[in-house]
């Protein structure tokens, strides 16, 4: 990619960014901290695209920094790919809450909000024209695939995404950090089956030669954290 379209896209994204930071369509836009627009390489081939910023997120401005986020940069990591090279983003760019006992609590974002953050997203995708989509979690799916929906029986799977672009769904970090005894193993394995198509996927157009399969399948153990 040429520095002049890297420039151009930059300026493209940051533009956008500004609009997004000026809209009030929802009611969550009045109470957010910061518009957590999104980041990352303008001209990366991997788009990762979540539900909603979290408390973190709200607070920072960045999108996946919080528990999820580091999570998420050890899944990327173990396909090769280091965070500054992906562009990170969500289906809302203002923190969906509820109120909570103790403050207000993270929420998935319903669908007006999506609706109304829908061309934002759009946007994004046409600047950084990623060659693979990887949605993270149910609803950042149904924002693509529609209601009806079901990540435990549908994800894995390849779908075709905004601009023909090849859509993989899988677990958000977040739920995969909520599991808990028998059940994690099997969300792991589901996971890391996920980020190897993706990582074949990128792979295809690739002139230069890969990472040997050997190398990824070390990574798998450093995935979630284990020795």
């Amino acid at each position: 990619m040429s520095l002049e379209e890297r420039a151009r896209r930059e300026r493209l994204l940051s533009q956008a960014a500004a609009a997004a930071d000026a809209c009030r369509k929802c009611a969550i836009g009045y109470e957010r901290r910061h518009n957590v627009y999104g980041e990352g390489d303008p001209c990366a081939r991997l788009m990762v695209i979540g539900e909603g910023p979290g408390e973190t997120e709200d607070e920072q401005g960045r999108p996946f920094v919080g528990r999820a986020g580091q999570l998420l940069d050890r899944m990327l990591a173990a396909i090769g790919l280091g965070r500054e090279e992906v562009y990170i983003c969500n289906t809302v760019k203002c923190r969906p809450t509820v109120a909570g006992p103790y403050g207000p609590r993270n929420r998935a974002p319903d669908p007006e909000e999506m609706a109304n953050c829908r061309p934002f997203l759009d946007q994004q995708i046409e600047i950084v024209a990623p060659t693979v989509i990887l949605a993270l979690g149910s609803p950042a799916a149904k924002s693509f695939l529609g209601r009806d929906f079901q990540i435990t029986k549908m994800r894995g799977r390849w779908y075709i995404g905004p601009r023909e672009i090849p859509l993989m769904v899988t677990f958000h970090p977040a739920y995969i950090l909520r599991q808990t005894g028998g059940e994690i193993e099997g969300v792991k394995r589901m996971v890391w089956a996920d980020l190897r198509a993706v990582r074949a996927k990128l792979d295809e157009p690739v002139s230069p030669p890969s990472e040997s399969s050997e190398l990824v399948e070390a990574r798998q153990g450093s995935l979630f954290g284990d020795e």
